[in-house]
């Protein structure tokens, strides 16, 4: 069991223990989906209450299969958002997530880096 903080050597580690599960998962011919992902990672800390409290503040349903991580990082970037927050019991808005974005492009080096952040065009 890994310990869970609000730092970027974390993050990168999540995203990588992210796609370990997926492979594991796809192996196992076991659905990848929040809940899944959280009975492996948590066992039996993963109780209905904490897995409904992580699917709330991703605003995503437990049972929904998760598409890849490295193709599409969005909803995995709110799943590991939520996850911090209800371990650390912080708020969802208190997450480093430039960070965590930055964790991503680490642990993805090919992929499109994660930028949600950026200044919009008025």
């Amino acid at each position: 069991m890994m310990e869970i903080q609000n730092t970027q050597e974390c993050f990168v580690l999540l995203w990588l223990r992210l796609e370990r599960t997926r492979r594991l998962l796809g192996g196992q011919y076991k659905r990848f989906c929040i809940r899944r992902v959280l009975k492996m990672w948590f066992g039996l800390e993963a109780s209905d209450e904490f897995i409904w409290e992580v699917c709330h503040r991703c605003d995503q349903a437990g049972w929904d299969e998760l598409p890849l991580p490295s193709l599409y990082p969005r909803k995995h970037r709110e799943l590991l958002r939520a996850i911090v927050s209800v371990k650390l019991g912080i708020s969802y808005y208190k997450i480093n997530l430039k960070a965590l974005d930055a964790a991503y492009s680490i642990a993805f080096p090919r992929s499109t880096p994660l930028n949600v952040n950026k200044k919009k065009r008025t």
